[in-house]
């Protein structure tokens, strides 16, 4: 291909990347200011403001993206499953029944830290 193609073709990129960036902090600005203000009592904010918004909400909840981030977890799941699998296979059966309910009882119901330590005064009213 030619090369002024090339270029043309990434300035287009570019300018449409741009493009979507701005439009992206106006409708993030526009929301904020017509919600956040009225609902919590915050402050307005800039098109600057919602950029920075934008960008510090996607390091802490998206991420850079990178080479296969969907594939990456997926394959960390298949290697731990794997281990998990090995590690039982040591097992005996009895060993194996007995692993198996203690992982429903943790598994079901309550987390650990929700459950009710039975008091002195409940142990002594069912006495």
């Amino acid at each position: 291909m030619n090369r002024s193609l090339w270029l043309l073709r990434g300035l287009k990129i570019l300018l449409f990347g741009l493009l979507f960036v701005v439009l992206a902090s106006y409708v993030t600005m526009r929301l904020w200011n017509w919600l956040l203000p009225e609902l919590f009592r915050l402050p307005l904010i800039s098109i600057w403001q919602a950029l920075g918004l934008l960008v510090l909400s996607r390091i802490l909840f998206g991420g850079w993206g990178g080479r296969g981030g969907r594939a990456k977890w997926a394959r960390h799941r298949r290697q731990w499953k794997q281990q998990v699998e090995s590690r039982l296979d040591c097992l005996s059966p009895e060993e194996k029944e007995k692993f198996r309910q203690k992982m429903e009882g943790i598994c079901t119901g309550p987390p650990a830290w929700m459950r009710r330590r039975p008091s002195e005064s409940d142990q002594s009213a069912s006495v």
